[in-house]
């Protein structure tokens, strides 16, 4: 069961969002995104000498810029970030930074409960602070936080004294890595200024990570000790950070504008991704899935244009060549939780007995991987649901739920979940759980 402490921290999440539902914020999950921002990060993990896979990068969609730690598990970077960054230095520079408040033990006092970390609860947790920080609640409402805001603000924000250990050992991280450290300024010179904005008006990252021209001068000294040991990104991280932002400006562009400012005589692959997913986006997909086939033409082998491609052929209906794309994804590329998640939702959509079976096995090696995608569960419920398994059906929307902060869907099912699975079995603790953390937090306490 969670500590008074776990308690605590979702009420003040729970009431921070009360003006904007999480199921109205999210994060982007991406394959191939999330899969080039490990490739970015991994020198500076090197570096810092953290094993590959003990931080993983999230990306909150929210078009502002902020980048923050909730725990040591994580480092969530907002989209707008991203796409505003102009160079892979100065993202590495931001993924060094926040590195550096793990690494230092900023996050000691502030910790979440660690048998809680890998919970649906917990993992909400985590997300509901996180998202709250991204100030979406303020935008949405029109006026500040309250206390509940104040509190999750205060639970992201660093010291000046945390941010110039920060400062001074993401620098290190950045020269062992061969990366420039003047990109940790360009990124700091952004900001400038926004310390004498009233904070509605600052952007999250200012308000989070206290800037002033005193630490601009600080950082600045710092690296001119270092001036002359950077060297140039690698080809493969230039590629996939092309590939990435692409894929960012396709999703998130308006499709029309995206194609009509596409070079004529462009036909690089970040050229004809854009022009896929435009056309996508525009409900034109012949178009898109002849551009795919071009991509998988120069790269026959590659599990992201497979993924995509069977993401477009989904939605426009073609279920079995959706998962054929997705079965050749997944062979290239296993354990990657995200295509198995698109993977099992086509075989869903096959609407077979032998294709919901297949699912509810690929659906669950997905959720044994990475058992933060809400989607994904309410894929693996449907294919419980069609198993016959009810008792794990209303488990798996219980962890969905409170996943997504709605704590009174989340008691309502995993109560459902308890009466219906053995008392005593793996499934019913994680029931009783989700019940104990849950109860307190709902609107409707009667």
């Amino acid at each position: 069961m969670a500590s008074r402490t776990l308690r605590g921290i979702l009420a003040a999440a729970a009431l921070a969002l009360s003006a904007t539902p999480l199921s109205a914020l999210g994060l982007i999950r991406d394959a191939e995104i999330e899969a080039t921002l490990d490739r970015i990060a991994a020198p500076l993990y090197r570096a810092a000498g953290i094993s590959p896979g003990m931080i993983e990068i999230l990306v909150v969609d929210d078009r502002s810029l902020n980048a923050f730690v909730v725990n040591n598990k994580a480092i969530f970077l907002h989209s707008g970030l991203i796409t505003r960054l102009d160079t892979i230095a100065m993202l590495q520079s931001v993924i060094g930074h926040e590195l550096a408040h793990i690494t230092s033990g900023h996050l000691v006092r502030r910790s979440l409960n660690q048998a809680s970390a890998n919970s649906a609860i917990g993992i909400g947790v985590a997300l509901a602070i996180a998202l709250a920080a991204s100030g979406a609640g303020d935008a949405a409402s029109g006026v500040a936080f309250g206390a509940a805001g104040s509190a999750v603000r205060n639970y992201l924000s660093h010291t000046r004294a945390e941010e110039a250990t920060a400062d001074q050992v993401s620098v290190r991280y950045l020269v062992r890595a061969g990366v420039d450290p003047e990109a940790s300024v360009q990124v700091l010179e952004i900001f400038r200024g926004q310390e004498a904005l009233s904070i509605t008006r600052q952007d999250p990252y200012a308000r989070t990570h206290p800037l002033s021209a005193d630490r601009i001068r600080a950082l600045k000294g710092q690296i001119a000790i270092y001036e002359g040991k950077e060297t140039a990104a690698s080809a493969d991280l230039v590629y996939w950070h092309a590939r990435m932002q692409a894929k960012f400006r396709a999703f998130t562009g308006n499709p029309g504008y995206i194609l009509r400012h596409i070079k004529p005589g462009d036909n690089s692959e970040a050229a004809i991704m854009t022009r896929a997913i435009a056309h996508y986006r525009q409900g034109d997909a012949g178009k898109a899935i002849g551009y795919m086939n071009q991509l998988l033409a120069k790269r026959p082998r590659d599990a992201f244009y497979h993924e995509l491609k069977g993401q477009i052929l989904l939605e426009d209906r073609q279920t079995a060549a959706a998962v054929a794309s997705y079965r050749t994804a997944d062979q290239l590329l296993p354990r990657q939780s995200l295509i198995l998640a698109g993977y099992g939702r086509a075989l869903l959509a096959l609407k077979t007995t032998a294709g919901d079976r297949q699912a509810l096995e690929v659906l669950n090696r997905a959720r044994q991987i990475d058992p933060r995608d809400a989607r994904l569960l309410r894929d693996l419920a449907v294919a419980y649901a069609k198993a016959g398994n009810n008792g794990m059906a209303s488990l798996v929307t219980a962890e969905r739920y409170a996943l997504l902060s709605r704590f009174d869907d989340a008691y309502t099912n995993a109560n459902r979940a308890a009466g219906l699975l053995p008392r005593g079995s793996a499934g019913w603790l994680r029931a009783e759980d989700i019940i104990g953390v849950s109860k307190p937090l709902r609107k409707n306490r009667k």
